[in-house]
């Protein structure tokens, strides 16, 4: 039972969920189920317009082509759904064609809908507008074939060569849809008839044959900077569509095309590919891809390249951010619709009602993306619809509104009349409803113009105790019609009837501007206009034209009939300036008369200067006026310009607006509104300034006395600058969310930044949505700023928007290209940078080779940044002429080079060898020495050295004989006097020198104070052995104590090394005998002594001591040379046993002077060890 009851419960509720309520299927409103949409369709062919309305019936469903109500016939008839069937297309020119805009429009008792617009396109394909031309080009370059047609559906381009389809991509190959034929790497093979075919669904179009022409390459080929031959273009592309930016270079070698974006932006990978060999294809474009795209174009392994840049633009069809929703509304309330739209262009918002366009009038206003309706009435039932609409398409959206009526209200007010009291003022005057008027709370009035479409109607709320109103603030001369409302607490009630009542006259509000001009040197041509009504107050019935001199006070005058625009005065003073103002009359009287307005009379010269111009001012809103001219035909004098002068009144003149002979307008902004401002124009040539043209003209004022309260309109949002190349900015903004009837303008202000003559501002007027700025300078960053103007109204200044333009490539070489030769093999190229202060340049390229390198083609390239202006040539070859020549680079592309310098490099000789000079140069910021100035450098420096080393060993001799004291040596074992008397002798030779402490005992003697490694004994000085390694020596630690002391010591020396000061002492023994020092200085318990040794070493003058130092191995410790009187006892060191006795007695009296040494010397501390004899251990 279960499963029974549920499928009833379904069944039930699926009866309930399709009940035909009220309100939810029944529906009371109109609205379109099925709406037609574009369609394209074969000449002869039958097509349906889909169209299928809901609502309350009965619904009347009829057609509009291009807004005119479409009449049945044999071909073309209503289906029972309301669709429109077209049996036979017809393609016949004017109406007769079937092509166009169809609108379906569905009506009921409600009211009237309209459907979005459909376009019904017939296809067909025209002749070629682009025929494909003959090439020459040369083999191994690039050929490029186009061609173009319009067509409908667009057409599938194919080539031919030779009557034979090619492939649309090969390797060499590439077809791109745009029409254009490209092949890079041109063989012989490719020479020949090429031809486009164009096919659509229509038909098949063949253009004409062109021939290719390959001729040889030269040999060799000659390196050539990169050159884009077909840049990208800026393109409009349609939502969902496919761009194609085409890059084509030639170079040799062959360049690489990259592609990336000017704002940095990454480039979308998964919508983007690089068809053939460098063109840019973005397939289901959105709006993200909007903005600048660079090709750069770059040699191989170098940074040479150049740039070209396109703009794309993503065009978006309407689409509404914001609906209208139905209302229901009391009489007499106040309805507001909004509706918002976004699309590329900006989609115009149009407000229907009941299929119809509405106009603005009083009650009805249109602003700000509203339909605002005030004062509804009855007839204010309706259906109303938003359509937006640009040149991709429209979207459209309805909502109703509902006028609910009171029972119980108030008849209109009665028998209301109208009395004119002055100028601007009127008096009205009404009866009371004649039902419920006791319930009336208030009146309404309610009064326009008469005159005009779209005129303001403007209300006054009045109090129940009167039924009469004076209106005084109304315009002279001016018919008006007025209205009055009664006011309950639950409502209004009908509008009375209409009455019209006009304005008295008044005097003119203000003189006309004038225009003076001058055709011959003694007249005058002066012309004004006629003053709009507002400012004329009634109708004008006489001028008064007053002129003098500016040299005299006498003042002449001519009155003219109220007709007349222009007079001409004559029999005037050639080269003379002349003041004249005008003043208009009413049949009331005269008006303000004008301020002077100067003139001067042209120069009675033969000479042809240019006859004044045709001058024509417009103000295009408050703030700015257009300034057109035209020069007469029979203005034969050659024109080199115009200048252009313009002044507040009463201010005095600014220097003139210097303007190129092809011009023929200027904008001229950032004027005060309401002032009066005067413009002067002349032409100039060779012979000198033109007959001038003068006239005058006020600006409007940006808002009207009765729109004090109206806030001004919003700034434009969302500006964007992007740089399209060194002279030109790309702006885009967006339209601030208003609707309007009237029309919008845009002023564009661009300047440099940091400018400070502002009469340098550039003031630009577009009605689009975007603007590209040209004519800036490279390398500028400037700023964008910009407002719109409505009706008279301008917004504030956008926030200000900064870019810098593009730096420009280099357009000069580099100046005073030298080429020096500084080696055999070496030479220095230097350069100025190109005399361009606008081109920034990044790096810089030189090519050099020899003139048979030259004549191969085979070029050696360099590259330096852009802050060195030198180069180092390497591993040039004698006997050879080199040629060299230097470009300048930057980011934007690379500049041309400079003329060739040649150097020859000579084959060297032996003069040359011996007799060159050498030379220093920088390079690469170092500062480089060729060999032969490096050898000398060296060999001076090795002379130097060995004379310094000389004469110090020479003082050094000397003063140490001096400082020798009293030596005490008696080789033989002569007495104690015979030994003095040898000192005595000794102090003879040395009388003046410095006495010598002795350092270890009697016979060694060492030099603690100097710097020089002089080794002394007994005998002298003793010079350095021829050793090269020599070693320190020490004591040795295992000695035996004995109580016989330094025994067969045969000779001892003391070296002195150069600072810091460091002590050598030697001792050669006979085998197994103790040294004298080992007895005076070892013990075998002084661990304070071995402690010294290792880490406490004692200088001896200088104070100084390095204990790295003293581990060094490689001091000198031996004798080079003994005199002849040593040579004997040296060379029976160690064998001669018969002199053992005397050794010994020679070793206790050299125990007793090292003793007294020790106590003279400065702490000198010396180590030793005891080796056998003619062995020495090296200290560890």
């Amino acid at each position: 039972m279960a499963p029974v009851k549920w499928r009833l419960y379904q069944r039930l509720l699926f009866l309930i969920a399709f009940l035909p309520i009220p309100g939810a299927l029944c529906f009371s409103e109109l609205f379109f189920v099925k709406e037609p949409h574009d369609v394209t369709a074969m000449r002869r062919g039958a097509v349906i317009l889909d169209c299928q309305a809901r609502g309350e019936s009965p619904i009347d469903v009829s057609w509009l082509k291009n807004g005119v109500k479409v009449s049945e016939n044999e071909r073309l008839f209503l289906l029972a759904n309301g669709s429109l069937y077209i049996s036979e297309v017809e393609t016949r020119r004017g109406d007769k064609s079937d092509e166009g805009l169809y609108q379906c429009l569905a009506q009921n008792k409600y009211g009237a809908i309209l459907s979005q617009k459909a376009r019904l396109t017939i296809t067909s394909i025209s002749s070629f507008a682009l025929q494909p031309t003959p090439l020459v080009v040369t083999q191994g370059s690039v050929a490029r074939f186009s061609c173009k047609i319009s067509a409908h559906p667009p057409p599938i381009i194919t080539w031919e060569f030779n009557r034979v389809t090619l492939p649309l991509v090969t390797e060499r190959i590439t077809v791109l849809p745009s029409g254009v034929l490209q092949i890079t790497g041109v063989q012989q093979a490719d020479a020949g008839h090429y031809r486009c075919i164009a096919t659509n669904i229509a038909s098949r179009r063949r253009s004409t044959e062109a021939t290719l022409t390959v001729t040889p390459a030269p040999s060799p080929r000659l390196p050539q900077r990169p050159r884009i031959i077909v840049g990208p273009q800026n393109i409009s592309v349609s939502l969902h569509q496919n761009a194609i930016l085409e890059c084509m270079a030639t170079g040799n070698p062959r360049p690489i095309i990259s592609w990336s974006r000017a704002d940095s932006k990454s480039i979308d990978v998964y919508s983007t590919k690089v068809l053939g060999n460098g063109n840019l294809i973005i397939t289901d474009i959105k709006p993200q891809h909007r903005g600048v795209y660079m090709c750069r174009a770059t040699t191989p392994g170098t940074r040479n390249h150049t740039v070209a840049s396109a703009n794309v633009t993503v065009l978006a069809p309407p689409s509404l951010v914001e609906w209208p929703e139905s209302l229901t509304r009391p009489r007499a309330g106040t309805a507001r619709f909004v509706c918002q739209a976004e699309g590329m262009p900006t989609p115009q918002i149009t407000w229907l009602k009941n299929g119809g366009k509405v106009h603005s009038n009083g009650r009805i206003k249109m602003y700000n993306s509203k339909l605002v309706i005030n004062q509804i009435i009855p007839e204010d039932d309706a259906i109303y619809q938003c359509q937006a609409e640009n040149e991709l398409g429209s979207v459209i959206s309805m909502a109703r509104l509902i006028v609910v009526m009171s029972e119980d209200r108030p008849s209109a007010p009665r028998d209301i009349r109208a009395d004119t009291v002055s100028s601007s003022a009127i008096l009205l005057a009404w009866e009371r409803p004649m039902y419920n008027s006791e319930k009336v709370i208030a009146y309404s009035v309610h009064y326009m113009k008469a005159e005009g479409l779209n005129n303001e109607e403007y209300q006054v709320v009045i109090g129940n105790d009167t039924t009469r109103y004076i209106i005084d603030d109304l315009e002279p001369a001016c018919n008006y019609t007025f209205y009055v409302v009664a006011y309950m607490p639950m409502g209004a009630s009908r509008m009375s009837d209409h009455v019209f009542q006009h304005t008295l006259e008044d005097v003119p509000l203000r003189a006309p501007e004038l225009s003076l001009t001058s055709h011959s040197p003694v007249d005058i041509q002066v012309s004004w206009q006629l003053l709009p009504d507002k400012l004329s107050r009634g109708r004008i019935s006489a001028y008064r034209l007053c002129y003098r001199t500016s040299a005299e006070n006498t003042v002449s005058q001519v009155e003219l009939p109220g007709d007349k625009t222009r007079h001409l005065l004559k029999d005037l003073q050639p080269d003379t300036v002349y003041l004249l103002r005008i003043v208009a009359a009413t049949s009331v009287g005269w008006g303000e008369q004008s301020v002077w307005t100067s003139h001067r009379t042209p120069k009675a010269s033969s000479a042809r200067v240019p006859l004044a111009p045709e001058l024509h001012l417009e103000p295009l809103n408050c703030t700015t006026i257009l300034v057109r001219w035209k020069l007469e035909p029979r203005n034969s004098a050659s024109v080199l310009g115009y200048r252009l002068y313009y002044h507040e009144e009463s201010q005095s003149e600014r220097s003139p607006f210097q303007l190129r002979a092809v011009d023929n307008t200027r904008t001229i902004s950032g004027l005060d509104p309401r002032k009066k401002y005067h413009v002067k124009l002349l032409a100039y040539n060779f012979v000198g300034d033109g007959y001038q043209a003068d006239r005058t003209i006020s600006t409007p004022g940006c808002v009207s006395v009765r729109d004090r309260l109206v806030p001004p309109p919003p700034p434009p949002h969302h500006v964007n600058a992007e740089t399209n190349s060194s002279t030109a900015v790309v702006l885009h903004w967006s339209r601030p969310a208003f609707t309007s009837s009237h029309a919008v303008n845009y002023t564009v202000r661009c300047n440099a930044v940091g400018l400070q003559n502002a009469s340098l501002v550039l003031y630009l007027q577009t009605s689009e949505q975007s603007l590209l700025v040209r004519g800036l300078e490279p390398n500028t960053k400037y700023e964008f700023a910009i407002r719109l103007h409505i009706d008279q109204l301008s917004s504030p200044w956008s926030p200000v928007v900064y870019r810098n333009t593009f730096p420009d490539a280099p357009t000069l070489p580099p100046s005073n290209v030298k080429v020096t030769l500084i080696e055999e093999d070496m030479a220095l190229v230097s350069w100025k940078p190109p005399g361009e202060p606008s081109v920034d340049v990044t790096h810089y390229t030189v090519l050099y080779a020899s003139r048979h390198a030259w004549i191969a083609g085979e070029w050696q390239v360099l590259q330096r940044e852009g802050s060195i202006t030198m180069a180092l040539l390497e591993n040039l070859k004698p006997g050879q002429v080199y040629l060299a020549k230097v470009s300048a680079s930057n980011g934007m592309g690379d500049g041309p080079f400079s003329q060739t310098v040649e150097l020859t490099v000579q084959v060297p000789s032996d003069q040359d060898a011996h007799g060159s000079t050498h030379s220093t140069a920088y390079s690469n910021s170092f500062y480089h020495l060729d060999q032969k100035s490096m050898t000398g450098i060296t060999v001076g420096v090795c002379i130097a050295l060995i004379c310094i080393i000389i004469c110090a060993f020479i003082i050094v001799c000397r003063g140490k004989n001096r400082k020798s004291s009293v030596v005490k040596s008696d080789r033989d074992g002569v007495s104690a006097s015979a030994a003095a008397a040898g000192n005595l002798d000794s102090e003879r030779q040395a009388e003046d020198a410095d006495v010598s402490v002795p350092m270890m005992s009697q016979p060694h003697f060492i030099d603690a104070k100097g710097g020089t490694s002089l080794i002394i004994n007994y005998l002298g000085p003793v010079q350095h052995s021829s050793e090269k390694k020599e070693k320190w020596f020490c004591f040795s630690s295992n000695v035996k104590k004995d109580s016989k002391e330094a025994q067969n010591i045969k000779r001892g020396t003391a070296s002195y090394q150069p600072a810091p000061t460091v002590l050598s002492y030697e001792l050669e023994l006979s085998p197994d005998q103790p040294t004298s020092m080992q007895g005076l200085l070892w013990h075998s318990g002084d661990t304070e002594g071995s402690s010294n040794s290792e880490g406490s070493h004692a200088t001896g003058d200088s104070g100084r001591y390095s204990h790295d130092e003293t581990e060094m191995t490689n001091l000198s410790s031996g004798l080079s040379s003994r005199p002849p009187s040593l040579m004997a006892e040296d060379s029976s060191e160690c064998g001669d046993p018969e002199q053992s006795g005397d050794l010994s007695k020679e070793n206790q009296t050299d125990t007793k002077l090292i003793k007294s040494a020790e106590t003279n010397a400065d702490h000198q501390e010396a180590q030793s060890s005891v080796p056998a004899c003619g062995h020495v251990p090296e200290c560890v």
